[in-house]
This record gives structure tokens, sequence and C-alpha cells, in this order.
């Protein structure tokens, strides 16, 4: 078996996450030849499920060695060459059972992992930005004025800028990733996997500071009494003056929660069904306005499961199976089938924290009684 600390660097070396002194304590366990046999097996079991390894071309795996290499180097500003052809072992036997691998039988070769999925900036103009998390980018308005500053996973944007009408920019988080964004007025905005906020790049005075949401997002917002803060997700408009909130409107989902941190706001059905009054929640409350029927319930509620996902943590608390599923291939940028589908009408309790979606799916196969396949981002779950 291998040990927990080896596995975790080896998820780390496969999601591009892993350090240079990961990297040396990875390679320094496989030199021992039964480590390299169990490296080899678990790279079976949770990368490829069922596959035979052919002899590859030597060119194509020279080929693609110097580029692994170069991409560590890179990565890690390595200059001495030395140091990064240590590496090459690691990355031989990932090409081996990855890059040349395939299903048994006559099933048609197994896809390379697919690119990964990318934060994006759309300006006003339609323009469309990659946020790189590992850089530094100013934001520019149509002028060339510099209205904000991309560092790292935070995007900021600055309330000394010169703006006579509401110009808006849309940021999108895809699957598997998470950022914040701090607005004009210093509101912070936490945006979860799958998540899309249009907002103004400055709010004008004299108007209300409203952004529009789909997905899932965590405001801290600045209080200004002259200027009301509103959330607009789908027919459901959230309006505060200073406080702490999360926020759920996933286009799949059939209710738009909102939880109370700290402060107070109130919440607008924006057609006004059935003469419908706002519903104002106080701390610890949730607010679950119903896409069926229009209708708001509040109730109490445990805050933690509903912003744990800020830290990457998932607590779960007598969810549905295919709600659970959700969760999952949001965090994990996965994709499910289900044909198990007597699992549906379940619920669970459970609680994750830094496992990767190959200990999570162990855990819950365990509880439910269901076995699984992985390929690639595809999972299946069987009987």
């Amino acid at each position: 078996m291998i040990p927990e600390k080896i596995e975790k660097y080896i998820v780390k070396y496969v999601s591009k996450s892993a350090t240079s002194k990961d990297l040396d304590k990875l390679i320094k366990w496989i030199e021992n030849p039964n480590n390299k046999l169990l490296f080899k097996d678990y790279l079976k079991d949770h990368y490829a499920i069922m596959f035979s390894i052919n002899d590859p071309d030597a060119k194509e795996v020279t080929r693609k060695v110097l580029d692994e290499i170069r991409t560590e180097k890179n990565r890690m500003r390595r200059n001495r060459f030395g140091k990064g052809f240590k590496y090459a072992a690691v990355a031989v036997l990932f090409i081996a059972v990855g890059y040349f691998m395939q299903l048994d039988g006559d099933k048609p070769q197994m896809d390379t992992l697919k690119p990964e999925k990318k934060i994006t900036l759309q300006l006003e103009d339609g323009t469309v930005k990659i946020i790189d998390e590992n850089q530094t980018t100013e934001i520019l308005g149509a002028n060339g004025q510099v209205m904000g500053l991309q560092t790292g996973k935070q995007l900021s944007y600055d309330n000394s800028v010169s703006v006579d009408k509401l110009v808006y920019n849309t940021l999108t988080v895809p699957f598997g990733k998470r950022f914040n964004l701090v607005l004009s007025d210093g509101t912070n905005v936490h945006l979860n996997a799958g998540t899309s906020l249009k907002y103004p790049v400055k709010f004008i005075n004299g108007l209300d500071r409203k952004v529009f949401i789909n997905g899932e997002a965590y405001f801290d917002v600045v209080k200004d009494k002259k200027h009301p803060f509103i959330v607009n997700a789908d027919e459901l408009d959230i309006r505060v003056l200073g406080t702490q909130f999360n926020i759920s409107s996933y286009p799949e989902d059939e209710h738009i929660n909102t939880v109370l941190v700290e402060g107070s706001v109130s919440i607008f059905d924006t057609q006004e069904n059935d003469g419908n009054e706002p519903q104002v929640l106080k701390p610890e409350q949730l607010g679950s306005w119903s896409k069926t029927n229009k209708q708001i319930t509040v109730s109490k509620t445990d805050i933690e499961q509903h912003v744990a996902w800020r830290e990457g943590r998932l607590i779960l608390d007598e969810v549905p199976f295919n709600d659970i599923l959700k969760k999952l291939e949001r965090q994990y940028d996965v994709t499910f089938s289900n044909a198990y589908t007597a699992l549906e009408s379940r619920e669970f309790t459970a609680r994750f924290d830094i496992e990767d979606i190959h200990q999570v799916m162990r855990s819950l196969s365990e509880a439910a009684t269901f076995t699984y396949t992985i390929n690639n981002k595809q999972i299946l779950i069987n009987h």
C-alpha cells in the first residue's frame, strides 16, 4: 500500500501543483524497485481503471519527457539542467501509463487529459481575456485607463478611476476553481466553481450598487447607506447595505439559497408573483426561493455547511445523492453518469476537507455500497 504522504505527492504532481521538494521526495521513493511497481499499479487503479501498456515509440517518449522537464523547469524557474533532469524518471512513468495507455480489448484508445479550463474576464466591448492565476495583469478600460489589477487568484478594481456611466465586466470561474474579486467600493466577493458574476467596473454616485450572479458566491459588502447593494439572481434580488452572506443560484438547482452570516438582507421576488412580500433574514437564517412555486421560505441553518467551500471543504448534511453529484462535479471538474438509480432518493451526511476525487469516491462507495469507474474526468456509478 502506498503511504498517504506519497499518495498526496502523486496527486499534486498529476495536478501540476507539486513543489520541487515534493518531487524530490516522490522520486526518492520511486527509486526503490518495489515502490516503482506500487506506483504503476496506483496509476492503473486511479487514472486508467482498465488498460494495457503498449511499447511506446522511443522518439515520442523522448520528446514528451523533454517537454515535461522544460515545463517543470519553467514553472519552478530552475536554471541547472542536472537538477531538472532527475525528474525524467517520473515523467517517463506518467507518459507510459498516461499517453500510451489503451483500454482492454478492441475499445478505442483512451483520450489524453483535456486542456485545463481557464478563468475568463469579459469586457464591456465583448473582448474575453484569460486570467492566468500565476501572473499579475492590469485591467484596462476602452480608453486605455487602468481600471483594476489582477494578482494571482484575486482581481481588484480601483475606485479612483474616472467613469461617467456604468461599464460592466463579467468574471467567469469554471468548474474546479475558485476566485476572489474586490469591487471598486471595496466589497469582497469570493466566487465558487461554475460561477459567473456581472458587475460595474465602478459604481456610480446616486445609483444602486447592483451585480448579477449565476452560480455561488460569498459577499462581504462595504456599508453605504446612500447606495444599497443588490445582487440579482434569476428572478430574485437580495438587497443589503453592509453585511456578509452567501448566495447559491446555479441554473440546474431547484432553489436559490441565501444564507446570512451577519447584518441584514431583504429578499425580493423581482416578478412580484402573487403579491409576495420581501423576506428579511437574520443571521444564521436560510432564505430559499423555489423556482417552481415562486415562494420564499425562511429557516434556521448551520452556516458552516454553506460557506465551507471557500476553504475547499465540502460539508454534506442529509443531502440527496443527486445534489451531492452536482457539488462534486463543480468542485472537482468531473462528470457523472449514474446507472444506480436507486441512489437518487437517498440522503447522505459526510465531510470532506482536502480529499481528492478518488478519495471522495472511495468513501461514498463504501457508505452507499456501489461500485464506480473513473475514466479521465468521466465517472460511472454502478450497482
